[in-house]
């Protein structure tokens, strides 16, 4: 993997500026780019982009391969003349700082059908041409998940695992029917995601053309409630009915004396074996298209992972078992040769986790927020970071480093934060992001991260996820007067200082 000093920001496609209700990708994301060339950014790291799941958690999603359609920007369907500016009116009623998904999800979908209704009036244009090509190159995912998401929406939302015991089994025969049936909404889904494939790979080239690589996140487990779970049952432990026997989650520790019960159904890693791990090749495929870099949630499930029985509710009783270890790995890089992953190696990292990391040779990541917890030898510190990693100072997972200095501290840990970052006595508050930015891009690391919050000194409100919580999550969004020309002087003035302005193309 390619080693020169970069950096880049951390920005969901979500939380862009656009007058209908969510960021998208449209003219802002676009702008964004062009944001990230002017302060001389290499990367720009997105959360998960498919379909979000249950509290709009895009680590939730009802397939590993799909992408959401409420990125799709409406204005090129304007362009297109598949909808109107009428047609947008109840879009742009919605909040320009935040997501509103219980307003938003049932207005956007009424506008892409709209969309698609206006499409399928003429099937003979090229652009109806572009589908079927679309729908014949991505057939390995697109058929199951179109299917999937047509009978969601005809069983009222419902999991899959509440239909018929035919659909359920996956009988050929009801399968059939099916598909007879809801041909037009399965139709319908295959026409949003050829839509989210256009703007997502107009963009891609956007980004390439000014030397910008795209971040990608690639959570371990798929929810239960998912195309891919239903689609290869026999691929995860599920009893008949397609409930789970076994699922994921972490051990108690000092922070959850419960642990953590995710809830995913864990994978029968011997049947993947078995197959060459082919459903895993066609997954890391999926991921490679679209983005340049990706980030294996969890990389520690790889090797050992939590196995809580399924009818327990907490992670107490679960057990460690072995994961797939160097087998895998070595499996993809026969497919694909070098991957260009980057392990989150965040937690608990046993010796053979980290065998497991440096044996292929990936960055893991280290987290500033992490870093004033057990004095001058925390891993975490800039001063112990290695060349091959990725720097953050926060993730979407943490506050913002503002919020983070103000609300989540010991005095102990706030004391040495002061020294180390070297903050000044008089208002720290305004300061500590810069300092922190200071830091991350004069670490030896190569990679170095940014949330955009932690560039324009947000407080919490900036927050995009506090895990185990419903509620506001994945819900934030900037706009574009919360971007200071300073602050825009500053990124680039310490991008240049530290030595992270060569592109990947110099």
């Amino acid at each position: 993997m390619d080693s020169r000093r970069t950096s880049g920001l951390l920005l969901p496609v979500s939380a862009l500026p656009s007058r209908y209700g969510i960021g998208d990708l449209g003219p802002a994301a676009f702008q964004f780019a062009d944001l990230l060339t002017r302060t001389n950014q290499r990367l720009w790291q997105v959360l998960p982009v498919g379909p979000i799941g249950p509290g709009a958690s895009p680590y939730s999603s009802p397939s590993t391969f799909a992408g959401n359609p409420l990125l799709i920007s409406p204005e090129p369907l304007v362009e297109d003349g598949l909808l109107t500016e009428d047609d947008l009116a109840p879009l742009t009623e919605l909040p320009a700082d935040h997501v509103d998904y219980a307003r938003l999800v049932p207005r956007k979908r009424k506008v892409l059908r709209t969309a698609f209704r206006r499409f399928r009036a003429d099937v003979s244009t090229p652009e109806a041409t572009r589908v079927q090509q679309f729908r014949a190159s991505q057939s390995a995912w697109l058929d199951d998940y179109a299917l999937y998401a047509a009978l969601k929406d005809a069983h009222g939302g419902s999991a899959w695992t509440e239909w018929s015991s035919a659909l359920v089994q996956r009988d050929p025969e009801a399968l059939k029917r099916a598909r007879d049936e809801h041909e037009t909404a399965i139709e319908r889904h295959v026409y949003w995601q050829y839509l989210f494939h256009r703007q997502w790979t107009a963009l891609q080239a956007y980004c390439h053309a000014r030397d910008i690589r795209l971040f990608g996140d690639l959570p371990i487990y798929v929810a239960p409630d998912s195309a891919d779970v239903w689609a290869h049952q026999e691929r995860f432990r599920l009893d008949d009915d397609g409930t789970p026997t076994s699922v994921a989650g972490v051990p108690p520790d000092y922070f959850s004396p419960e642990g953590q019960r995710w809830g995913n159904p864990l994978y029968r890693w011997d049947r993947m074996e078995e197959h060459d791990f082919a459903w895993w090749t066609e997954r890391l495929r999926r991921a490679f298209e679209l983005f340049d870099l990706v980030r294996l949630d969890h990389f520690r499930g790889f090797d050992e992972y939590w196995s809580i029985p399924a009818g327990h509710d907490t992670a107490i009783d679960g057990s460690w078992e072995g994961g797939p270890g160097a087998a895998f790995f070595r499996a993809m890089e026969d497919e694909f040769g070098e991957l260009p992953v980057v392990a989150e190696d965040l937690g608990i990292v046993t010796d053979s986790v980290g065998a497991l990391r440096d044996t292929f040779d990936f960055p893991g990541m280290a987290v500033l927020q992490f870093a004033f917890g057990g004095g001058p030898d925390n891993d975490f510190l800039p001063h112990h970071h290695r060349r091959n990693m990725v720097a953050y100072t926060g993730t979407h997972d943490n506050n913002t480093i503002v919020g983070w200095w103000r609300d989540d501290l010991s005095d102990k840990e706030r004391n040495f934060a002061h020294s180390y970052l070297n903050l000044p006595d008089t208002n720290p508050d305004e300061s500590v992001h810069r300092q922190a930015l200071r830091a991350m891009m004069a670490s030896v690391a190569d990679r170095v991260v940014t949330p955009l919050q932690d560039v324009i000194g947000l407080g919490s409100e900036g927050r995009i996820n506090t895990p185990g919580t419903m509620g506001d999550n994945w819900a934030w969004r900037f706009t574009p007067d919360q971007i200071a020309e300073e602050d825009e002087t500053r990124l680039a003035q310490l991008t240049h200082l530290y030595g992270r302005a060569s592109g990947y193309g110099d």
